[in-house]
């Protein structure tokens, strides 16, 4: 797995954007492999800032059901992973700009 691979996408929800604004703190869907050193150093390399914590929570898929004119399909969505980054003094991740050249 190489750096690019442990993080899949920022998440932007209401709580997400929150935490950016009051506790530099930014939240990532990451590889189910990746433990915080790898999270830790992809961050740091990939956006050029110091990560201060970083917190991880595995979240279950849930199970889902479609009612559908040929029955009931029963299914499950996709577990995942986040990692919740929290960043020292001084620096910032600007995550809508991240990618763009100009």
């Amino acid at each position: 797995m190489t750096i690019w691979d442990v993080l899949k996408r920022p998440i932007l929800t209401e709580k997400a954007t929150h935490l950016q604004e009051t506790q530099r703190c930014y939240v990532f869907e990451v590889d189910p492999r990746a433990n915080k050193a790898l999270i830790k150093h992809a961050v740091e390399h990939i956006f050029n800032v110091k990560v201060k914590k970083v917190r991880i929570v595995r979240i279950r898929g849930k199970h889902r059901r479609m009612f559908t004119r040929h029955g009931v399909l029963e299914g499950r969505r996709s577990h995942m992973k986040k990692a919740y980054v929290t960043l020292q003094p001084g620096y910032e991740i600007d995550i809508f700009s991240v990618g763009v050249e100009e």
